[in-house]
């Protein structure tokens, strides 16, 4: 048995699920280049047919944060952009240009040609940058025989071309994708069917996520532990939440004394600032 060990106590694991955006990889070097494409190019395209597109809306429709010359610095951790499905997105999207006078099919044609561009984008540039710390983590479960699974909002065919950008794909058996499931987070399905494909039970399985929807997917499906990582919290660094409830730092760690907010991850049973206060132990040596 195999011991997944936080600063706020160890669980045995036999298996550990991640989210992908925002846990594995930065999720502002990924979708903050592709919002900041897709807006764009929205807001371009509703002119040219002789629409203006307020600017004031811009953050919530995908729950972002843009700084003066808007580039996208943050996004909520409970917003569409980082719990949503692609569809949600352009549902959202589309429903704006429904509001400034396209038909719906219209609208829905301008996303998918936006959807296109910013795709492109990405192609090109391959923004992604996998969280600090991470790499090491990898290795470690590697070493120690954990099977590895990813479950995200995103499609498994993008989260399979991510994973193999970052140069991170070998270390996951499995890869599971909202189109995989009937019901994406926070519903129990994909932790399950990633379970199914490792060959685990769920109640051995520790979930790692950055949203309370990847929190909330752990504990319907009966995982052993809901870990949240909260890194790229820009209001100030801590380190750590349990049971949703701020918790001083830990000895030698790199928090502040600024807390996360207690409704950022409240059903997270424990949330780390870096994968360097996660460690494995075998429990049989």
């Amino acid at each position: 048995m195999t011991q997944l060990n936080t600063p706020y106590g160890s669980y045995p694991v036999s298996a550990i699920l991640f989210d992908k955006d925002g846990t594995l990889l930065q999720f502002v070097s990924l979708w903050g280049s592709w919002g900041e494409c897709f807006l764009d190019q929205f807001s371009r395209r509703l002119k040219q047919r002789g629409l203006n597109f307020p600017a004031q809306p811009l953050p919530s429709l995908l729950g972002t944060v843009h700084d003066p010359e808007g580039r996208i610095t943050d996004y909520d951790r409970n917003g569409p952009l980082a719990m949503g499905t692609m569809s949600d997105l352009y549902a959202i999207l589309s429903w704006q240009g429904y509001l400034l006078g396209l038909s719906w099919a219209e609208a829905a044609e301008l996303v998918d040609v936006c959807r296109q561009e910013a795709d492109a984008m990405l192609e090109r540039s391959r923004p992604v940058r996998p969280l600090p710390g991470l790499l090491p983590l990898l290795g470690e479960c590697a070493a120690q025989g954990i099977p590895l699974a990813v479950v995200t909002a995103d499609e498994t065919a993008a989260a399979e071309k991510h994973l193999r950008w970052l140069g991170i794909r070998q270390y996951f058996t499995a890869v599971v994708g909202t189109d995989l499931v009937e019901r994406g987070k926070p519903f129990p399905d994909m932790a399950l069917l990633a379970c199914q494909r490792l060959g685990v039970s769920p109640s051995g399985a520790a979930v790692i996520g950055d949203t309370n929807g990847d929190m909330r997917m752990a504990k319907a499906a009966g995982a052993a532990a809901a870990i949240g990582i909260a890194g790229g919290i820009t209001a100030g660094q801590t380190a750590g939440v349990v049971a949703g409830r701020p918790v001083p730092a830990a000895a030698g760690s790199s928090g502040t004394a600024a807390q996360i907010p207690q409704t950022l991850l409240p059903d997270a049973d424990c949330v780390i600032s870096s994968y360097a206060e996660l460690s494995l132990r075998n429990t049989l040596s």
